[in-house]
């Protein structure tokens, strides 16, 4: 009996993180001592009253299917967070709450992108996006963008990528992988653009809000003057509150398209877990002092690894203002041999480092810059001193 996978499946890539993650693991079980600088998964546990929220939960008898686009308070608690931290209006009918922002997204493609649909993605991106699409039947156009402008893309470069098959653009801010922060005057600029065009909606993925470093702070494109009816605003708990395992991200979106999210899951998944939707109200409704602890520990270690990496020829670097991601311009080690390894690609370097400096990172082909590497800093500052110390050794 032969075997025969889908195409869909098989003309799919692999996450890159996740598979540099399981490579990590398996080399730990050989006995190698990895660090792991791979992973966007914060170190901290998840703080208390969150978890208290979640035993009461269960005490409760919370074990019952969930509506499918999430509990009416969590979706309350939902629009009164983008109203405090955001300044957006979305009502009940425009929240949905989904098993993890990953599933949001894949949600979002298949309910508005039609085969042949292009999807204008500034490079570098999240690693899922580019898939996510093509999954959709659609498009990934990318557009590169470089560490001279903090791997932002310009009005200029949105203009000149769109076409008469332009359906959407999909960002991040701040940015996985390269940590970039969009300011207000920014996202006007891009928004004075897609004004011109107004059959081309936007996917704007804020799970990484909270963690910023900027003096402007978090601005949503959905708030800028025209944006608001064709902006779908991605978020979640996975970051800022350390949930990555607990799978809640949800959406606020022009009606019809939440309609649409609702309906397809609703033949996926149903309803996302019900303990962690009654903890996420709880989180959701905290101020933002609850987690300062966890986002200035971030802003401590990303100025750490900064001046650690600085202290390495070859290495390329700007200041991410948010996430918790350094995204190192490497191609100055590209046709260089060390220790008897020839580097010709991104990708050889970061399998060059876990090998001679059992040191797990990202090369950046999979995010769309064949020049960097993604190295994370959510870990202790003890980790990432070692590591940086052994990369510096075999480089």
């Amino acid at each position: 009996m032969s075997n025969h996978l889908s195409d869909r499946i098989q003309n799919r890539s692999t996450s890159a993180t996740l598979a540099m993650a399981a490579k990590a693991r398996e080399l730990r079980n050989e006995g190698k001592d990895i660090i792991g600088l791979s992973l966007g998964e914060p170190d901290f546990n998840i703080p208390d009253f969150i978890k208290e929220a979640a035993k009461k939960a269960i005490d409760e008898n919370y074990s019952s299917y969930t509506p499918v686009d999430g509990y009416p308070e969590l979706k309350k608690a939902i629009t009164l967070k983008f109203k405090r931290d955001n300044g957006l209006d979305y009502g009940p009918n425009q929240i949905v709450v989904s098993t993890g922002a990953k599933q949001s997204l894949y949600n979002v493609a298949m309910v508005v992108l039609n085969p042949g649909d292009e999807v204008i993605l500034p490079a570098p991106y999240w690693v899922s996006y580019s898939d996510i699409v093509k999954l959709a039947e659609g498009v990934p156009v990318e557009v590169p963008t470089g560490i001279e402008t903090d791997f932002k893309m310009t009005p200029e470069q949105l203009e000149a990528a769109i076409t008469p098959k332009t359906r959407m653009f999909w960002f991040s801010s701040p940015c996985n992988p390269s940590g970039s922060v969009y300011s207000k005057a920014e996202l006007e600029g891009l928004a004075e653009v897609l004004k011109k065009y107004p059959d081309i909606y936007v996917v704007s993925d804020e799970i990484y809000e909270h963690i910023n470093f900027t003096k402007g702070g978090h601005v949503s494109i959905a708030g800028i003057d025209g944006m608001y009816d064709r902006t779908v605003t991605v978020n979640g708990v996975s970051k800022a509150f350390a949930m990555t395992g607990w799978r809640i991200g949800y959406i606020g979106a022009p009606e019809w398209i939440a309609k649409g999210c609702n309906k397809l899951q609703g033949q996926v998944t149903s309803g996302a877990n019900s303990i962690a939707q009654r903890a996420v109200i709880t989180a959701l409704e905290a101020p933002v002092s609850k987690i300062q602890y966890m986002i200035d520990e971030f802003h401590k270690r990303r100025d750490l690894v900064l001046e650690l990496l600085g202290e390495i020829d070859g290495f390329k670097l700007n200041v991410p203002e948010g996430a918790f991601y350094v995204f190192p311009d490497i191609s100055a080690f590209f046709g260089k041999t060390l220790k008897g390894t020839t580097i010709n690609s991104a990708e050889d370097f970061a399998l060059y480092l876990l090998e001679h400096a059992n040191v797990a990172t990202v090369t950046g082909e999979a995010f769309g810059n064949p020049n960097c590497i993604r190295i994370s800093y959510a870990a202790s500052e003890k980790e990432l001193r070692e590591a940086i110390a052994r990369i510096k050794a075999v480089v």
